[in-house]
């Protein structure tokens, strides 16, 4: 008896302690995957110093810093939010969802809206019409954009879409502004020659003198064609200027094929101004740009006129046709006779004030510079000898300064230029002429120093360079100093082979040092970080490789938060993976490669963040993928104006 009773208090406590279990177990199931919900719907990773995170391939633990600003979405952007949020087992939704099938509840639509992904405003979405000018939309934008960089060596299908009479960026000091000048300045011919070059970029380089130049300084714009052979531009372009432009444009062709030198010496020869102002054919002149050369010709050039002047160079992107400000540099030279960039020497710029004076220069460019016209010619013009282009800038610089001149950079005068990565064209027979010239340089202005020339380029002792008399003859008959002079007193910081370590150091530090960062650590300014997920699918981009592996190309994977997905937006329209590579067009698979910071191949725009094309400024061509399924190969392809696999969204989650 007492041991029946024992046995049924038995089973009674196995059953209890079941139960017990059983409830425990239910409750810790679906309460920990509520609380792991809401943990998630309401902490966002932007918001957080540090964040962990694991590597889906390799399990690894990687901690993160994020430096951006935490975004919100307000509820009049809800239509921003994405229509199909990624699988993911943790999903607010798909989490609320579940449970509300399985109790026959369902949630209210405000509380799912809350719990959705939040997406950041971004900074740097594409909203400006240039942005989306070289999107290449279609074969024939795709042929006209091949065929222009093959002809001219920038983006044709931006410049043909652009506006002929664009705003620019004023670049100037803020000072330069506040600047008064004479009245009473001279007239300027502005002379631009040109070879086979683009019919709107021409004219726009036209329109931009015309528009910001005051008309009673303007005597005449020359446009002098160099013989070019591009079948119609000439008559087209004549056309367009006895019907468009003002008289005081004149279009002239040379019989022949002149080469730089000698078509601007015919252009020079046909002006009329009192100044000349050569410029080249593919410009755009900013705001304030003439007046303050003129200014300087008068108050430096003395009885003889002999200061020559040159604007602050700004860089026209020739991919993008974007227009950017250029830092106060001056013009060197290498012993090789290459033209250079180098920083300011020390002190130069150490109040307000000196970022508008004057800033003399060793050397110029050779494009784009101002001289009053008759010691133009009395200085010798240009060398005739010399041929087609190279040289002929270091030739003048020199003969400037050793020839009584001074040759001066103006801060308040800025022209922006399309820096091309090759020139175009060459010699109609095939000669080197940049080697050429630049023995001519040598053998007539560098005196004994033209061994250092034929010790960096020995195999040019014997080759060709023509007669030189006249321009030795021209020498001798201005008095000119010597080449020693000049590096004396003109260019001291020249870095000579003979000097010993005392000088190599003296020298370095006669020059404004560029600190120099590893691109690894260098500080970006990140102002947007989300993931990139195919539009109406749940794979998100993705890197094929680890996140700091070169060269990868990238996939499309099921969303989920790891590095390999997480993209960082710079202030520079860069989208960099992790922090770490940046993605760039680099053929028609995109790829990640070393942050470069100059924009083009890794400058990538949007439209906002719903079902938007990610297009790349260089290569006029978006993002795709070619089928949505995980593993696919991205790549880069023509922008379709319809819907299809080459929109995104942004997503934060």
């Amino acid at each position: 008896m007492a041991n029946g009773r024992r046995y049924s208090w038995f089973l009674l406590g196995i059953l209890f302690a079941s139960a017990t279990w059983m409830v425990s177990l239910y409750l810790y199931t679906h309460l920990s995957q509520s609380d792991r919900t809401n943990f998630l719907s309401t902490v966002s990773p932007a918001s957080l110093n540090l964040r962990k995170v694991f590597v889906n391939d390799s399990d690894q633990v990687l901690w993160s810093p994020i430096n951006i600003k935490k975004h919100k979405s307000p509820d009049s952007n809800k239509d921003l939010l994405p229509q199909i949020p990624y699988e993911n087992k943790w999903s607010p939704k798909n989490a609320l969802q579940n449970r509300a099938n399985k109790y026959g509840f369902k949630n209210s639509e405000a509380l799912i809206r809350k719990l959705k992904p939040v997406l950041p405003k971004g900074k740097t979405a594409g909203n400006s019409v240039l942005d989306e000018l070289g999107m290449v939309k279609s074969e024939d934008d795709l042929k006209l954009r091949d065929q222009g960089y093959k002809q001219f060596a920038f983006n044709v299908l931006v410049s043909k879409n652009l506006d002929l009479h664009r705003k620019v960026p004023d670049t100037r000091h803020k000072l330069c502004r506040d600047v008064k000048f004479k009245e009473n300045l001279p007239s300027a011919s502005v002379v631009v020659c040109f070879y086979n070059e683009h019919y709107e970029t021409l004219l726009r380089t036209v329109h931009s003198i015309l528009d910001r130049s005051p008309p009673q300084y303007l005597h005449e714009i020359l446009l002098i064609d160099d013989n070019s052979d591009l079948e119609g531009v000439h008559e087209t372009l004549r056309e367009y200027v006895l019907h468009k432009f003002p008289e005081k444009v004149v279009l002239l062709k040379t019989p022949q094929r002149e080469g730089i030198m000698r078509a601007r010496m015919f252009g020079a020869k046909e002006a009329s101004g009192e100044v000349l102002v050569f410029l080249d054919s593919h410009i755009e002149v900013n705001e304030g740009w003439l007046e303050p050369m003129l200014s300087r010709l008068v108050e430096a050039g003395g009885p003889n006129n002999t200061a020559v002047v040159m604007p602050v160079i700004d860089i026209i992107n020739a991919d993008t046709f974007e227009y950017n400000a250029s830092p106060l540099v001056r013009g060197g030279f290498n012993w090789g006779l290459h033209f250079k960039w180098e920083n300011l020497p020390t002190g130069t710029l150490t109040s307000e004030q000196d970022f508008v004076k004057p800033i003399r220069s060793p050397t110029m460019a050779g494009g784009l510079f101002a001289m009053n016209r008759k010691y133009f010619f009395d200085l010798g013009a240009y060398d005739s000898g010399m041929n087609i282009w190279g040289g002929e800038n270091l030739e003048i610089s020199f003969r400037i300064w050793m020839c009584g001149g001074t040759l001066e950079l103006i801060p308040c005068s800025r022209v922006g230029h399309v820096f091309r990565r090759r020139r175009p064209y060459g010699s109609p027979d095939g000669e080197d002429t940049m080697t050429r010239n630049s023995l001519r340089v040598a053998m007539v202005w560098m005196d004994e120093y033209k061994e250092y020339f034929f010790k960096e380029r020995p195999h040019l002792r014997e080759y060709p360079f023509g007669n030189v008399d006249e321009r030795i003859e021209l020498r001798n008959r201005l008095e000119c100093n010597n080449f020693h002079w000049y590096l004396n007193n003109v260019y001291p910081e020249l870095v000579l082979p003979s000097d010993d370590k005392s000088r190599l150091k003296k020298k370095w530090g006669a020059l404004e040092k560029k600190q120099y960062q590893p691109w690894h650590s260098r500080k970006r300014n990140y102002v947007d970080q989300f993931q990139v997920r195919l539009a109406n699918t749940s794979l998100c981009m993705a890197s094929e490789k680890d996140v700091k592996t070169k060269n990868a190309r990238l996939v499309l994977k099921t969303c989920l938060r790891s590095p390999n997905q997480m993209w960082y937006e710079t202030d520079k329209s860069e989208l960099v993976l992790a922090q770490l590579l940046c993605l760039e067009a680099a053929d028609n698979y995109p790829r990640l490669y070393k942050c470069h910071e100059m924009g083009d191949n890794q400058e990538w725009k949007r439209r906002g963040r719903k079902s938007t094309p990610i297009y790349n400024l260089a290569s006029g061509l978006c993002l795709a993928a070619p089928v949505p399924s995980k593993g696919q190969l991205l790549t880069l392809e023509i922008c379709s104006s319809k819907g299809g696999l080459h929109e995104w969204d942004l997503i934060l989650d």
